[in-house]
């Protein structure tokens, strides 16, 4: 079978099953911070798992596309070496929320392979956690594995709960055992069973993975049972395809064939003439693995950075192109894969194919700077491996291994390469520990953490909050102190309230949770926020401020009308703005995350650079000629089905339950549970305040709506009265004014460099004459008053002109900092390198410096050893002239 066979008959087995097929999730993340990237199918049906979000279906089956490239989860370093490990892969997996468990997730997964897969199941052996006796028996019994080939795997990493058969989330969360298939590729490979010393080796390989969520883990480390038992599994697409393909290795299976082979052509193509680069090297397996990985990540809306996933795409980016740099390349190639790419998989990712020109325009950007960063990481390499020379270490430090990668660009195996060529090492163990305190923060980042830890198994609350800001009736159902349930509480205690009615709203899709007060005769509650416990509970935080509280209590449960009028002018005019950014920006526009509360509205979405003051008003016209409209808000509860045929647009992503709210704002319709102005004109005023980028391909807008934005505008109107004041004009001709101010600012800085060149001219006129011979050379090293950086360059470059063959060093000081300059003509470099000149007279200045061979620069902190430092430059040269 095909790849494209096989995901294909996954998918409809189990549709067969009565699974729902659901389309992959992105790759990045959406509402979930403890993820890099998408790493397991699993990933975007979380909240279902934990009960915080319900859907239209009980099971469900994807191909989702999934990243392991930083965080926890990175196989970056293996890849190419193995025959498994990948930076994208696909993963096949069934579901199950609280449906069928252990029993008929074995059945189907042995009826796919054996029945509709044909793998003879006398090749099929499978791993159960040692303590679940029910899994074995359903092997055994049921399916009829015989019991030698069945293999119980223990608690083998030390601790109970700690096996490589007992899969969690994270350190809390849902969890439980683990079954796993394997496939015996046959005594010619070598390599023993699951669970044997030799385990590690090539003829058993997992294909399957099926997790029974049993338990809920918490931080106590405590396992509590979940109400509901469901289904995780996982198959991944290539290792499956290896097998019904016949081959021992992923990278030969079909996806990959072609895209290896247009890996060869454009890197034989970006190469000198004559170049046929070895077809069967492991840098050809790294590049067309890195194509799959980089372009799913820029079509899902990251592009290459300094941090975050943007990072990591960098990282994964420039190895490829250096694997192609290693087999030849001498010119951006990579991106010119993404054709190839799009041909092989995108029929089953339309986005791909429809993003294949912008992904490679992105590619394209980051391969061409990559090229000058090397040449750059080379000069920068050579200033260090010349300080070394002169020291006599033989080892760079992993920090300065370290810096060149991580700031320049420059990979580790480069470094090592130059180093070994001139009999250097590299401190492998430092660069792996600074690396190490880089990849701490992602890990940190993956760790899951519970929206909330309180256990609730009551009614659901029922929410008034769309029509009422007040319930003259909610009881008390369920009430926690410090997360523990209580029958009652007194006034000083901090507290958690459930009700089975109430007007607040709890936080969710941004929106931020409603504040307030309970109150009935003896007792007053304030409330500080409201959140979600579950799906369709609502926890109510605040604190007793009179009396006391107790389970089954009655009281007057009233929101705070003004901080959530200023809320929901916020949260309508996100609708609107949302639309606006796609009108303006484009349809590529896609919502990464949002915040609404009473001050502002914070919105993130994907757009490759900076939007520009005119489309900011474009934007504000936009919304503004909305709220003029006074269109009234229409809000609609459908199927989502019918909700999605209708047009309406999912702004706070695919969470939602079989059926919907629909809300239609002026122009703008979108599914959304919030809380909104029941007309336009409600908002009163929209002003964007604030753009901005937060994360690779990620932007930031902030606005402000009603009083907010008065009071935003009035601040403005102050602030450039007062620079009218200052400036002694009105505030229109402000910009006039300041323009002519800066204009004047710099005639003078012009006119400022001139004298100092002037000053500097007749300074080196008169230095010529002080120059010294030094075996055939002219040595000077003499002090300009005055000088700055840029008079002591132009100054050395007249300095050279008149002397022809020269080594020379100029200095300067300034506000108590030496600044130095160190030329050397260029008939003479094959001597002397202006980077160690300037070196060892910083070093007598408290100070370093570097540059090319011909010019280098320095600065030092200690004026008083520079007479000295200068009264040596002769006897130097004439050491190594």
């Amino acid at each position: 079978m095909k790849a494209a066979e096989i995901r294909s008959t996954f998918l409809k087995f189990f549709e067969s099953k009565g699974h729902a097929i659901v389309a992959s999730s992105p790759v990045i993340p959406g509402d979930d911070p403890t993820l890099l990237f998408t790493n397991a199918g699993m990933n975007q049906f979380k909240d279902v798992f934990l009960g915080f979000d319900k859907r239209p279906y009980s099971r469900a089956t994807t191909s989702q596309k999934c990243i392991r490239a930083g965080g926890k989860h990175n196989d970056l370093d293996n890849v190419g070496y193995t025959a498994r490990h990948h930076t994208f892969f696909e993963m096949l997996g069934n579901f199950s929320f609280g449906d069928y468990f252990k029993k008929d997730a074995i059945s189907y997964a042995w009826e796919l392979l054996t029945v509709h897969f044909k793998l003879p199941s006398d090749k099929l052996w499978v791993t159960v956690y040692a303590e679940d006796d029910e899994a074995y028996e359903i092997w055994n019994k049921v399916v009829g594995v015989p019991a030698e080939r069945i293999v119980r795997i223990g608690d083998n990493k030390g601790g109970r709960y700690m096996s490589d058969n007992f899969w969690m989330m994270g350190d809390t969360g849902p969890c439980g055992p683990c079954t796993e298939i394997f496939y015996d590729h046959g005594p010619e490979v070598a390599g023993g069973p699951p669970g044997s010393p030799d385990e590690d080796g090539d003829r058993y390989i997992e294909i399957w993975n099926n997790v029974f969520m049993q338990f809920n883990r918490t931080e106590d480390g405590v396992m509590h049972k979940l109400p509901k038992p469901s289904v995780d599994t996982g198959m991944g697409l290539e290792r499956l395809a290896a097998v019904l393909q016949h081959v021992h290795s992923n990278y030969e299976i079909d996806l990959f064939v072609n895209l290896l082979a247009a890996a060869k052509q454009a890197v034989d193509a970006a190469s000198p003439a004559g170049n046929d680069c070895d077809a069967s090297s492991p840098s050809l397996k790294v590049i067309a693995d890195h194509i799959r990985a980089c372009s799913f990540i820029v079509t899902d809306g990251v592009i290459p950075g300094n941090e975050g996933r943007g990072y990591v795409l960098r990282r994964i980016a420039r190895r490829a192109i250096r694997h192609g740099y290693k087999l030849g390349a001498r010119k951006p190639f990579f991106h010119t894969l993404v054709k190839a790419l799009a041909a092989e998989m995108g029929e089953a990712y339309p986005e791909l194919a429809r993003d294949a020109q912008r992904v490679t325009e992105v590619l394209k950007t980051e391969e061409e700077r990559f090229f000058q960063t090397i040449h750059h990481g080379m000069e920068i390499l050579e200033a260090a491996l010349a300080n070394m020379d002169k020291s006599g270490t033989k080892t760079i430090d992993g920090d300065t291994a370290f810096k060149l990668h991580d700031t320049y660009g420059f990979p580790v195996d480069l470094t090592g390469d130059v180093c070994r060529e001139r009999g250097v090492a590299v401190d492998e163990a430092g660069f792996q520990a600074a690396m190490n305190r880089q990849r701490e923060q992602a890990r940190a980042a993956a760790k899951f953490k519970m929206a909330a830890g309180l256990s609730y198994d009551g009614a659901p609350t029922t929410f008034h909050g769309y029509e009422h800001l007040q319930c003259e009736t909610s009881k008390v159902t369920a009430l926690y102190i410090d997360g523990s349930p209580v029958q009652q509480a007194k006034a000083g205690d901090d507290v958690v309230i459930v009700l089975d009615h109430t007007p607040f709203y709890a936080e969710s899709g941004g929106q931020v949770g409603d504040t307030g007060e309970l109150r009935n005769a003896v007792a007053r509650v304030q409330i500080e926020d409201t959140t979600k416990i579950q799906a369709d509970v609502a926890g109510h935080q605040g604190r007793v401020l009179e009396g006391s509280i107790a389970v089954g209590d009655s009281f007057v449960a009233k929101v705070d009308a003004e901080r959530r009028a200023k809320t929901v002018r916020n949260h309508s005019a996100t609708h609107l703005m949302h639309k606006a950014l796609r009108e303006v920006l484009g349809a590529h526009v896609q919502q990464k995350g949002s915040l609404v509360t009473p001050e502002r509205t914070r919105f993130d979405f994907s757009h490759n650079q900076p939007v520009t003051d005119d489309e900011i008003r474009r934007i504000e016209t936009l919304v503004n000629a909305e709220i003029l409209a006074n269109a009234g808000t229409q809000a609609q509860v459908m199927a989502i089905d019918d909700a999605q045929k209708s047009g309406a647009m999912m702004l706070f992503g695919e969470k939602y339950g079989e059926t919907v709210r629909v809300l239609s704002i002026g122009s703008s319709k979108e599914l959304c549970g919030g809380t909104h102005v029941k007309a336009t004109g409600d908002i009163g005023l929209f002003k964007v305040v604030a753009e901005g980028g937060v994360a690779a391909g990620v932007r930031r807008i902030e606005a402000v709506t009603g009083d907010n934005a008065l009071a935003y505008l009035q601040q403005l109107e102050s602030t450039v009265g007062g620079v009218a004041g200052t400036l002694k004009v009105t505030p229109t001709e402000v910009p006039a004014r300041v323009n002519a101010v800066l204009e004047q600012v710099r005639a003078l800085e012009k006119e400022l460099a001139a004298l100092k060149g002037k000053l500097a001219s007749s300074q080196g006129d008169g230095l010529v004459a002080q120059a010294v011979d030094v075996k055939g050379l002219k040595v000077l090293a003499a002090m300009l008053e005055g000088a700055d950086a840029a008079t002591l360059r132009t100054t050395m470059d007249q300095l050279k002109n008149k002397l022809k063959t020269a080594a020379i060093v100029l200095a300067a000081v300034d506000g108590g900092k030496v600044q130095l300059a160190a030329g050397v003509t260029a008939d003479s470099v094959g001597k002397l390198k202006a980077g160690e000149l300037v070196n060892f007279v910083a070093q007598q200045v408290g100070g370093k410096g570097g540059g090319k061979p011909d010019l280098a620069m320095a600065g030092g902190t200690d004026p008083s050893g520079l007479p000295q430092a200068l009264a040596s430059v002769a006897a130097w040269v004439g050491e190594r002239a």
